[in-house]
């Protein structure tokens, strides 16, 4: 065996003899215990459907007496596959905190999923459904009345660093700083994707920095939260990493057709040789998918080994952005700040390099859609684990909830802080996709609810899964009578919430099935 063979399946052998392996993620411990026999929730009866008919009644709640600083993490294009990898983040949050097992990007592409993010609403309602275009990117979201003005009215300062919306940067002008933020320290136009030299707008004056992005935001991060001003007020700090999403300058060793990440020096070739995932969906087109469907791409023998050096990279720039984790938790402990932060890490969407036939996000499978959620800090449970259903929405209006924020705009989220207690919930999630050069077009709508997918593309076919039979979605059952009904209800389902706006959205919770 090749050394650097020798090295990756020495490091996979390592994480594999963690108790925290991501397949394995903590269960809930005496204080979730103690909750699911506190709470009382109904059953379905036998004639119920897809959903119950009756919803859990709500937990109650009560909000924070001392207003927690607030610390959320992001890293682009994180996939929640990619936690395996992440010993750091594992045993410093997840092992302290409650790991949320099916979080889900509702639109799961960058700026719809972000500006979710920043408002608590689904894409439908904030309007920047893609990248590009006249509804897509930086220059087509209104940033008024979003989540950092309304935690300035709560009283926190509002801090930025990492990479924001794409396009932001792009008018060369340093003046543009979006409002509600306290310290802002953004990359801007395309230097966000050069990961040895990114350029920062630093509260209106361009900065370039000739250092390796991730170790850039790092310290940019540990040193607002060290700042002594930090001591005056709570704080909310978004820093949005860039790896693992790709990026250049491109190296010798790159494949020519596929776009890559960039790892730190200190990483490269640390995972030489790992494998893509040996799952049923890895190039696979679903029985029954429509012909509209993104899993009909096929790769070749070339393409699939383009793709592994893909995940390769991935994989090892993932790497930096977990130690720098820990270097926040540690510099939180430090200042004496730990006790009184939560601290949640996510991502914007989930990630394949193979899943379905698809090199990227977008689409309504598991693997696309899914994204690692993990909390810590007061009030949040330590060592649990539970599989409530939210969507990158709810993040935001649980944030402002735990800071007493009144949010600036209707909200289509739910504050999630009351269920980590209770037992795992089910709830309906409408999902949706646009055309990516410029919006103009929707891709599909659908919902997904419990262990059920459903998308409507835009030529009228349907895929359908039952994910707890099919966990791997690899056969449509659209087309298979006996699921008529299901169809049918779930159909209707996304009819009722595909415009859904504020209470008109699916805020119900039901027991986990």
């Amino acid at each position: 065996m090749a050394p650097r063979a020798r090295l990756a399946v020495a490091a996979v052998a390592v994480l594999a003899g963690s108790s925290m392996m991501i397949g394995a993620l903590p269960h809930a411990g005496s204080l979730g215990s103690l909750a699911e026999n506190a709470f009382a929730h109904a059953s379905g009866s036998a004639d119920d459907g897809v959903v119950p008919r009756t919803a859990t009644k709500a937990p109650d709640w009560e909000p924070y007496s001392t207003k927690p600083n607030i610390l959320m993490v992001t890293a682009d294009d994180l996939a929640y596959e990619d936690l395996e990898y992440m010993p750091h983040v594992r045993s410093l949050l997840a092992e302290q905190g409650t790991s949320m097992t099916e979080a889900i990007a509702p639109t799961p592409i960058c700026v719809p999923a972000r500006a979710s993010l920043l408002t608590g609403q689904y894409a439908h309602n904030h309007g920047t459904v893609t990248i590009n275009g006249e509804r897509g990117g930086y220059a087509s979201m209104d940033h008024t009345a979003t989540l950092p003005e309304a935690m300035q009215d709560a009283g926190y300062d509002t801090l930025y660093t990492g990479k924001y919306l794409n396009g932001y940067g792009m008018r060369g002008t340093a003046e543009d700083v979006p409002p509600g933020w306290t310290d802002w320290r953004a990359t801007v136009d395309m230097s966000t994707y050069n990961f040895v030299r990114p350029r920062i707008n630093h509260n209106g004056k361009l900065e370039t920095y000739n250092r390796y992005t991730t170790y850039v935001m790092r310290d940019q991060a540990n040193e607002m939260i060290s700042a002594p001003e930090r001591a005056d007020k709570p704080w909310y700090l978004w820093l949005n990493y860039v790896a693992p999403h790709h990026g250049g300058p491109g190296e010798k060793d790159d494949p020519e057709g596929t776009s890559t990440t960039r790892p730190a020096d200190e990483d490269k070739h640390s995972f030489d040789g790992i494998e893509l995932p040996d799952t049923p969906n890895m190039f696979r087109t679903p029985t029954d998918a429509p012909r509209i469907s993104a899993s009909r791409k096929t790769f070749d023998a070339e393409g699939r080994a383009e793709l592994r050096i893909a995940h390769e990279q991935r994989i090892e720039a993932v790497q930096a952005v977990d130690r720098a984790v820990a270097s926040h938790v540690l510099r939180l402990q430090e200042t004496g700040q730990l006790d009184n932060t939560i601290i949640i890490f996510s991502s914007d969407n989930g990630y394949t390099t193979g899943g379905h036939n698809i090199n990227g996000k977008l689409m309504h499978y598991r693997e696309t859609q899914r994204i690692p959620l993990i909390l810590r800090g007061p009030g949040i449970p330590v060592g649990r684990s539970s599989s409530t259903a939210v969507g990158n929405p709810d993040i935001a209006t649980t944030i402002m909830a735990a800071a007493g924020a009144e949010p600036g705009r209707v909200q289509d989220g739910v504050n999630f802080l009351p269920w980590l207690v209770a037992p795992s919930q089910d709830r309906v999630l409408p999902i949706s996709a646009w055309r990516v050069n410029d919006g103009s077009k929707q891709i599909y709508s659908g919902i997904r609810f419990g262990d059920w997918t459903y998308a409507r593309f835009s030529d009228g076919s349907e895929e359908l899964y039952d994910r707890s039979e099919d966990p791997y979605q690899i056969r449509s059952l659209a087309l298979v009578p006996d699921y008529a009904d299901e169809l049918a209800e779930l159909r209707k389902l996304n009819e009722k919430y595909a415009t859904c706006a504020g209470d008109s959205c699916p805020k119900k919770f039901y027991p986990a099935g």
